[in-house]
């Protein structure tokens, strides 16, 4: 099956200070791809990137299976774009609109506009249709943006920080729907957070983008399999970071914490060294800010 989006070699001087350099990055079809970074890292522009808002100066954006053309007509960019869903941080609709006035601004967009299906997750997510979009909460804010994208049909979910400020309750929801809506092997989601817990929950696959490059692209399995806490004396402290490369020590009045690259081989290695599974949050902080022995 085709892949419903792929980034290859995609670069793309912004300023002085900032450029994306050679991004590849893809979403499979039944995968939730956690997208995580900084501010500043270049997570919005390699979505801005995905979605043909800004020339390339090197690389390839292929969207389900077809390379993205600047020369394509506007059907056809229509047409594309149709098949794609945009959740952003903040409500994007003016907000006197009253929620179910929002279908009528929208739907001209996408011919898959359903309007039952639009009515259906209005009452499903609990948003009241005579509510201003300025008086909507930021989670139902959320919502009404969800409804939209599910309403086209849409295949491909891209979601930038959406999550951001969201209470806890309006967090699992939302995840709930990215669950249920790559559940069928079809569809896929590209989300963009800062709260691991969030991808530790829902992702399939996690790519950490620092200062416009990739640093990695794993499944999230990996991640958490893969680096570990060591939790030693000072005496083994000593020998592990040693031998260890990459390995970066956090004293304690009686102890030492290890933070190590491989759990897997760390235990092989010292048997007797307790070495314990890690957070993405952790592994973030392991990657990004490197190591001292």
């Amino acid at each position: 099956m085709q892949n419903l989006l792929e980034l290859k070699g995609v670069s793309r001087r912004v300023s002085d200070r900032f450029s994306l350099r050679d991004v590849t990055l893809t979403v499979e079809p039944g995968q939730i791809v956690g997208f995580v970074g900084a501010n500043g890292a270049g997570k919005t522009t390699t979505i801005r990137a995905a979605l043909g808002l800004i020339k390339l100066d090197a690389g390839e954006v292929y969207l389900f299976g077809q390379r993205c053309n600047a020369n394509a007509s506007d059907e056809q960019q229509r047409r594309m774009r149709s098949r794609i869903g945009l959740v952003l941080d903040t409500c994007p609709f003016p907000s006197t609109l009253k929620a179910a006035e929002v279908e009528a601004l929208v739907s001209p967009a996408y011919p898959t506009w359903s309007h039952e299906t639009f009515a259906g997750h209005i009452n499903r997510f609990g948003l009241d249709p005579k509510a201003k979009v300025k008086d909507l909460s930021r989670g139902m804010g959320m919502k009404l943006q969800l409804a939209c994208t599910l309403s086209h049909k849409a295949e491909l979910l891209i979601l930038d920080e959406a999550t951001a400020g969201l209470d806890p309750m309006a967090r699992e929801e939302l995840l709930d729907e990215l669950l249920a809506f790559v559940a069928d092997g079809q569809h896929g989601v590209l989300f963009s957070s800062h709260i691991t817990s969030d991808l530790e929950r829902a992702a399939d696959r996690v790519a950490c983008i620092d200062s416009g490059s990739i640093v990695f692209d794993l499944p999230r399995e990996d991640i958490t399999d893969r680096a570990g806490i060591a939790h030693c004396s000072q005496a083994q402290a000593a020998e592990l970071m040693a031998y260890v490369e990459g390995a970066r020590a956090t004293r304690h009045a009686y102890s030492v914490d290890v933070l190590v690259p491989n759990r897997r081989e760390t235990l092989e290695a010292f048997p007797a060294i307790p070495c314990d599974r890690i957070s993405i949050d952790d592994y973030l902080r392991l990657t990004l800010k490197g190591a001292s022995k």
